[in-house]
């Protein structure tokens, strides 16, 4: 069932999960019942993983977490490459994602914790002690622009000139 009308389906969620069946059917000439029909065998074969939120903490009165991007260099092991060594990274609890990368390094891990000073002992104690890695290089975020599509970006004041009698 996975046809060029589960691409557009997926197109929309991913641009906005919370819309729900009845839009999603007059924008794809489906009935309701069709498209939760799609949805339910999308979320059933993993396709659909999750439903997610962008959240600008930064604008909420909490304690901000501090994100690092870490490179990670592995020496893959016969017959299971990178697999094994991504699914212990991935396993802890403070990793947000994980991907295999071309180039100078293998893995990037995406981390987040409560201070620097948390993060950094992740790295140093947990993760760098792991017995493919080889080396790490750690990279704070400092500030959001852009995440999954979103700008995170003040709406513009109107600056435009009011002239009153």
């Amino acid at each position: 069932m996975f046809d060029k009308k589960s691409i557009e389906i997926l197109q929309i969620i991913e641009a906005n999960g919370r819309i729900d069946s009845e839009k999603i059917a007059k924008m794809v000439d489906l009935t309701e019942k069709e498209v939760d029909s799609y949805i339910e065998e999308l979320e059933n074969n993993n396709v659909i993983l999750s439903y997610s939120a962008v959240v600008n903490w930064a604008k909420l009165p909490v304690q901000e977490a501090v994100t690092a991007m870490i490179d990670v260099k592995v020496a893959p092991k016969r017959g299971v490459g990178f697999d094994e060594v991504a699914e212990r990274i991935y396993r802890f609890p403070e990793v947000k994602a994980l991907y295999l990368m071309s180039g100078a390094y293998d893995l990037s891990v995406v981390v987040e914790g409560r201070t620097m000073q948390e993060t950094a002992r992740f790295v140093s104690e947990r993760l760098s002690t792991i017995d493919s890695v080889l080396s790490t290089t750690t990279h704070f975020q400092l500030k959001t622009y852009k995440h999954d599509g979103v700008i995170f970006k003040e709406p513009e004041e109107d600056r435009r000139i009011v002239v009153t009698p």
